[in-house]
């Protein structure tokens, strides 16, 4: 193992600069931008071709918060900022139900297909109205992620229930998800001038902290009331990479904080625990579930390789390094950032596969979908590349 030399961490900079202004966003536009109706569409086949006109809500939300934040942090295009108004107006105008609630997938004109009962549409259209109410200026997308958001934290607490649930009383459990998205949809409401204070950002790390069991170097996707493991199929799943996730966001909140030790470890142990148990020995990548004690997981796509959890741990693994300087992290960064580029990237067409076999097959050659669209692997880069321009 080695450490980066300068020379080789400008390199990295300069190929996720590249990587996201001449390959990523030039497969997404202006193609993506519905000029009749207004948002985006996403569903795409390898070669950019659109293969259905429905959208995913958090999508409209995800790539407006990404262009958006392009404006804010990397150049004030104008063609950025509109792309991000039209994703904005789409959500405000169309994706919302009478109870306030959010539907997760509408027609192209916007009528209403499916609302679920978890309220990640809700959170991706907090990030899209702060970052927009930021770029342009106009407040009152500000006032309005505002006032999402503090909805939204009735719901995590319990006193406004989001919609009918899903399971009965007689085995409770508390998921990982909604705490850590929130996690990072409060640092991004912050970072744009918006309502969400430090009480609020230390509570949700404190419930995030509540998954991380040290005795057994795991990271829970479910615990019981009080914490603990709950030994059934469903709640023994993990996902490493959405532990992985949640841990660069700790780290991010570490590094704002001046490098704050207690993050830093705690962030770094969710990284480790989930590394060991979700990078393939065989194949390489991190694998999309495994079970908290090694049984067979009930997912039948539980040994594939998607794209996002690639993404997120080449974020980590470089955060890491970053923070503590420990050569560990940045092995661990080569190691998945060579497997992520040689396996997801699409050198014909541009952007990554999605989907691939557990040995690196592709699966599917769409590139958009309901779940995927330009948001992780962008995300990536320009993470990537702002950190890097610190070195």
């Amino acid at each position: 193992m080695s450490r980066y030399s300068r020379k080789e961490l400008h390199e990295l900079r300069d190929f996720y600069r590249a990587s996201l202004l001449d390959d990523t966003l030039p497969f997404w536009l202006p193609e993506i931008v519905d000029e009749e109706f207004g948002g985006y569409l996403s569903m795409r086949d390898r070669n950019g071709k659109l293969i259905d006109d429905d959208k995913a809500v958090w999508l409209q939300g995800r790539f407006a918060w990404m262009m958006a934040t392009l404006y804010n942090t990397v150049e004030k295009k104008a063609e950025w900022l509109e792309t991000s108004r039209s994703g904005v107006k789409f959500l405000q105008d169309h994706c919302f139900d009478q109870d306030g609630r959010m539907f997760f997938l509408v027609t192209r004109e916007g009528k209403a297909l499916r609302k679920r009962r978890y309220f990640y549409s809700e959170a991706f259209t907090i990030m899209a109205f702060a970052s927009f109410g930021k770029a342009s200026g106009e407040m009152i997308w500000l006032e309005r992620a505002n006032a999402l958001f503090h909805k939204c934290l009735g719901y995590l607490d319990g006193s406004v229930a989001p919609g009918k649930p899903k399971w009965t009383n007689e085995r409770t459990m508390k998921g990982l998800g909604e705490p850590m998205i929130f996690l990072q949809v409060g640092q991004i409401l912050r970072d744009s001038g918006g309502d969400c204070s430090s009480e609020v950002i230390d509570c949700l790390i404190e419930k995030i902290s509540n998954f991380v069991k040290d005795d057994i170097r795991c990271v829970m996707e479910q615990v019981g009331p009080n914490g603990e493991v709950v030994d059934h199929i469903d709640a023994r799943t993990l996902n490493p990479g959405h532990a992985i996730e949640g841990a660069w966001f700790i780290l991010a909140e570490a590094k704002r904080r001046d490098n704050d030790p207690e993050l830093m470890d705690l962030g770094c142990r969710m990284l480790d625990y989930m590394w060991e148990r979700g990078w393939d020995q065989e194949h390489g990548g991190i694998i999309y579930f495994r079970d908290v004690y090694g049984k067979p997981v009930q997912e039948y796509w539980h040994d594939m390789k998607f794209w996002w959890p690639q993404c997120e741990a080449i974020i980590a693994t470089l955060l890491a390094y970053q923070l503590t300087g420990d050569v560990k992290y940045a092995e661990w960064h080569r190691m998945v950032h060579d497997y992520a580029h040689r396996h997801f990237h699409d050198k014909e067409f541009g952007e990554w596969f999605g989907y691939l076999h557990r040995d690196g097959r592709v699966s599917s050659p769409a590139k958009g979908n309901h779940f995927k669209g330009p948001f992780h692997l962008p995300r990536m880069q320009w993470y990537c590349w702002q950190l890097l321009k610190q070195e």
